[in-house]
């Protein structure tokens, strides 16, 4: 069985939450989150907690009251890793009554050494050939999502896999599908091709999402990802 990191960085490495939390957000000196790693960077969440079955990496957001982040973070600290991805944190109902935001949780997975190289995918470099089936993109957004790889029908992409975020070590992949294409096994080819042009280009490919998105579950299935994490996060 083929290793899930694979020769391009270590299981140990890949799988490293502190790795998948620099990918997510901007961290100040003292690592508190100043916003995502979005091209139009949003404020993130109050607290992130990524767990895997080794260790734990959170961080606070930097306009939470210091005596209340001081206190997540000693929660955190002490915060045993995931058993059970689905399992939320031990002090999870603590964290919800500091915060008192909404909790939005999922798996984070990593890809296999080897990849089948999918045919039919290219990639996406001008703003033009999303114009058709996917709104709001921006021409000034593609450097900063790139690689972005689409499955193209009479010249414009119908399904896309692009760097949602991006740090030097990793991005993670964000995924759309038009949807008169959804269910025709489009978004696993265009996410495969989006993971090698990543590996290409010096950086780890991440996959995660939230529990309650069964279509991105399906497309981690589907191509056979290893459930590396989870991530906890209030907003």
């Amino acid at each position: 069985m083929d290793s899930p990191a694979g020769t391009f960085a270590a299981q140990s490495v890949v799988s490293t939450p502190e790795l998948q939390l620099r990918t997510l957000f901007v961290l100040d000196g003292a690592r508190r989150i100043v916003g995502t790693r979005e091209t139009v960077p949003g404020s993130g969440p109050l607290f992130s907690l990524i767990r895997d079955r080794e260790r734990c990496a959170w961080a606070v957001r930097a306009d939470v009251a210091r005596d209340v982040a001081e206190e997540l973070d000693g929660l955190a600290a002490r915060e045993p890793p995931a058993g059970d991805f689905r399992q939320a944190p031990v002090h999870a109902e603590r964290y919800r009554s500091l915060l008192k935001g909404r909790v939005d949780s999922g798996p984070s997975f990593v890809f296999r050494e080897r990849i089948a190289r999918p045919a039919g995918v290219v990639l996406i470099k001008d703003v033009r050939a999303l114009e058709r089936h996917f709104s709001g993109w921006t021409a000034s957004e593609i450097p900063g999502c790139a690689p972005i790889v689409g499955a193209v029908e009479d010249g414009y992409a119908v399904s896309v896999c692009f760097s949602a975020r991006r740090s030097d070590e990793a991005a993670e992949a964000g995924v759309e599908t038009a949807a008169d294409w959804r269910g025709r096994g489009l978004a696993p080819l265009v996410t495969a091709a989006w993971a090698l042009a990543v590996r290409e280009s010096g950086r780890i490919p991440l996959y995660s999402t939230s529990w309650s998105n069964g279509a991105s579950l399906a497309v981690a299935r589907k191509l056979g990802l290893v459930g590396s994490g989870c991530v906890w996060s209030v907003w």
